[in-house]
């Protein structure tokens, strides 16, 4: 219980920041709890996939007057529903921003589980992410094209749905490839971590739901508690870590978590490994 207590937290805390949720819950099972040994590797496997799914439920909470407006359903938002007048983000837009990393997730998921989910290739990831997010930062245009998540155009969400396929390597993180991708296409820092908020619903919905049902077996009542701790943590720290992230991305940009990364990713490989 308390080690899926902690890397809930782990979860909860880093999955919505630019620096590889999946990436530290595998570096901190293998240098402290290694979780393989309580159970199975392909319990532990699917664990770090399936406890995504408390963090999708805090995203939900927050963006609940978004979703019910994607899905023309504004008046379930109550006070909070999206009534201003002009253009609103599209389900369309969503779809098309999620069509490439859903192709390519299907295709090589078996290959990412096999060979990828490994502290070497998380320092790999963590470094090669660095690197894109300090380039967003001095290239992106001076003027933002879409300072609100409203004003986005398809082919920005279709760019997005590119640069998301990138995360697909562990610790190379989602939402720095996609917050990096909107920055360079044109979009405020805020707009494309929203956006890149609202895409990880369906996106990690979906992986998690493929990872039950592969995985349906290793849900014994052994591991049932295992995993209903993880979910729980997981939540409560996402909710916690999305309002502050929020807050603070159009502040301080992505710089200091690609820094952050570099020097995560040189203390494990010379300390580690």
């Amino acid at each position: 219980m308390f080690v899926a207590f902690i890397l809930g937290i782990v979860e909860g805390l880093t999955e919505f920041a630019p620096v590889s949720s999946t990436g530290h819950m595998i570096i901190v099972d293998d240098f402290l709890f290694q979780s393989k040994e309580l159970f199975s590797a392909p319990v532990a496997n699917t664990f770090k996939v399936v406890i995504q799914l408390g963090s999708i439920l805090a995203v939900v909470v927050v963006f609940w007057p978004r979703f019910m407006d994607l899905l023309g359903l504004s008046k379930l938002a109550g006070k909070h529903a999206i009534t201003a007048p002009g253009k609103h983000l599209k389900l369309t837009q969503v779809i098309v921003g999620l069509i490439p990393a859903a192709v390519l997730g299907l295709l090589f998921e078996d290959y990412i589980d096999e060979y990828l989910f490994s502290t070497k290739t998380v320092v790999i990831g963590l470094v090669l992410g660095a690197i894109l997010m300090i380039i967003a930062d001095y290239v992106r245009p001076k003027q933002a094209k879409a300072e609100s998540v409203d004003q986005i155009t398809y082919g920005q969400a279709l760019g997005i749905g590119l640069f998301q396929c990138l995360g697909l390597w562990p610790g190379f993180s989602r939402s720095g490839s996609t917050i990096s991708g909107g920055v360079l296409l044109g979009m405020s820092h805020r707009a494309a971590s929203d956006f890149t908020f609202i895409m990880a619903v369906p996106v990690m919905a979906g992986a998690s739901g493929l990872s039950l049902l592969k995985n349906w077996e290793y849900f014994t009542l052994d591991a049932l508690p295992f995993f209903i701790v993880g979910f729980i943590s997981a939540f409560v720290f996402a909710l916690i870590s999305i309002r502050f992230f929020l807050k603070l991305i159009n502040r301080i940009k992505l710089v200091p978590f690609a820094i952050y990364r570099i020097i995560l990713a040189a203390v494990i490989y010379f300390v580690f490994l």
